[in-house]
């Protein structure tokens, strides 16, 4: 297994920079176990699912992550990673070489942190002059939505963020502050279309992933199993694992909505598939090889090549498979990544369980 594997060619143009309006009027390329792809739309999931299928989605908030402040007569861009507790958050900075412990950095006249300190892997650790609930209210004034890199937005335009952004980087199942990522297969979900979905007996649960930076991270090693999954927070409550259960004892099928909820599931998952209640870290990195427990379909997005996110459909799909149906997109102009087009994957036949499970 290579790094080179999982490349594939992308025109500039086929990544989406806004969504569709309205949302579940998005592409939908339906990926059987065989056979051949289909064209379709999200609002057709009602037809594409089964009665007694149960969707699981993720509920996590987006902050306002990305900050652009001062140090002295320099401009910082900051990007905050993780709650550390008292004011303190891990965080990453464009230019971060030139920072030291000790810097204040300016964000608003009311509004600074100091560097507390450097971090291998070139995060900074920051200390804030505010936590809590004032902290969030600071960060609702002077923060902008943390969109992924290959979205361009004209700093000449919007300094601070797009406003747009505001709504358009948040699903509507969005309940739980803490994500600095969006889940964005869920960006495709209406409340229309979930009371269709519940027309046919399909019905959706929440669980929580707190999504961080380290999912724009590239793999960097030629050998994919030696790269190092950056850990996130999730919660599968008690509800959630309950009505999973009840769902597979009726014979329907577990459908993640997005790549999130699917590591969080399988996280949670024993190896007879149950999923019990779950709080705590994830590291789960899904290579080709990897046996699934816990889930039956995936809903997702299109991923970038020589991603991890990319390796996980191929490790659901099989890899011929997957890049066949990346072809396809492709050629038939589906739009990519956050605000593109999606994908409903069926798994290929079951592999060995090969893969390296980090959690």
């Amino acid at each position: 297994m290579r790094l080179a594997d999982f490349d594939f060619e992308l025109p500039r143009q086929l990544i989406a920079e806004r969504p569709v309006e309205p949302r579940d009027a998005a592409r939908l390329l339906h990926v059987p176990a065989a056979g051949a792809f289909a064209d379709r739309r999200i609002a057709d999931l009602p037809e594409l699912l089964r009665p007694g299928d149960l969707l699981v989605g993720n509920d996590t908030r987006v902050i306002p992550a990305r900050l652009v402040g001062t140090r002295g007569a320099a401009t910082v861009e900051i990007t905050l990673a993780h709650d550390l507790g008292g004011g303190n958050w891990q965080a990453y900075a464009k230019g971060a070489r030139r920072l030291h412990p000790g810097d204040r950095i300016v964000f608003g006249c009311d509004f600074a942190a100091e560097v507390a300190a450097k971090e291998a892997g070139g995060s900074l650790s920051l200390r804030f002059d505010r936590e809590g609930e004032a902290f969030a209210a600071a960060l609702a004034r002077y923060g902008a939505m943390p969109l992924p890199p290959y979205i361009k937005r004209p700093r000449s335009r919007f300094p601070r963020g797009d406003p747009r952004d505001q709504g358009h980087y948040q699903t509507m199942f969005a309940r739980t502050p803490g994500a600095v990522a969006a889940p964005t297969a869920g960006l495709h979900f209406t409340p229309g279309l979930v009371e269709r979905l519940a027309a046919h007996d399909i019905a959706v649960a929440m669980l929580t992933l707190h999504v961080g930076p380290g999912t724009f991270l590239p793999v960097r090693s030629d050998d994919p199993r030696a790269h190092a999954m950056h850990a996130e927070w999730g919660v599968v409550g008690g509800e959630t694992a309950r009505r999973i259960r009840a769902a597979r004892a009726r014979g329907g099928r577990i459908v993640a909505i997005g790549t999130t909820s699917l590591r969080l599931l399988e996280t949670a998952a024993a190896e007879s598939g149950e999923v019990a209640p779950f709080a705590g870290e994830t590291r789960l990195f899904i290579l080709p090889g990897y046996r699934f427990k816990a889930i039956d379909l995936l809903l997702t997005n299109f991923h970038l090549p020589r991603s991890s996110l990319f390796m996980l459909v191929a490790a659901l799909a099989g890899l011929d498979r997957i890049k066949a149906a990346y072809a396809h997109a492709t050629a038939a102009g589906y739009r990519f990544f956050s605000y593109g087009d999606a994908c409903l994957i069926e798994p290929a036949a079951v592999a060995p369980a090969n893969a390296r499970r980090a959690d």
